[in-house]
């Protein structure tokens, strides 16, 4: 006996659409994070990409429990000397709402080279609609 490992050329790909409205951040993310990885299918292998593209709408009303709308902070830095901003999750809601969802898939996947192939199959955007029309989405349960 043998244990069968999917191979890159055999991978199919499904396209799944996310309504992210009053659905909450982090329950969220690991739904996703399982998707893109593909743990949702037979044939997972971890060290290929075996996961399908997911679209998330509505990213501007996504739900954080508690107190973490004013609390929880985003920091970055821009690379130069005192170069650290800091956000709210509030005002990241406001102006890129993309930016939590992705955030929060990406710390859910591993850290190493398969994550940044990975994350390029994360679709979000902060309305209703989106332009991947063509590729047939399914709606995926939550």
């Amino acid at each position: 006996m043998y244990t069968k490992s999917a191979k890159p050329g055999e991978v199919t790909r499904n396209w799944y659409v996310v309504d992210a409205e009053d659905l909450v951040l982090g329950r969220l993310a690991t739904r996703i994070a399982d998707v893109l990885r593909g743990k949702h299918k037979p044939s997972y292998t971890p060290h290929v990409d075996t996961g399908d593209f997911v679209i998330v709408v509505n990213a501007e009303k996504i739900k954080l429990t508690g107190n973490k709308l004013e609390q929880k902070t985003y920091y970055r830095n821009t690379g130069y000397p005192s170069g650290i901003r800091k956000a709210t999750a509030k005002e990241l809601i406001d102006t890129k709402p993309d930016f939590i969802i992705r955030t929060a898939v990406k710390g859910m996947l591993p850290k190493n080279k398969l994550n940044r192939k990975i994350i390029n199959k994360l679709k979000i955007y902060a309305g209703p609609e989106h332009p991947h029309k063509a590729q047939c989405p399914e709606p995926l349960k939550i």
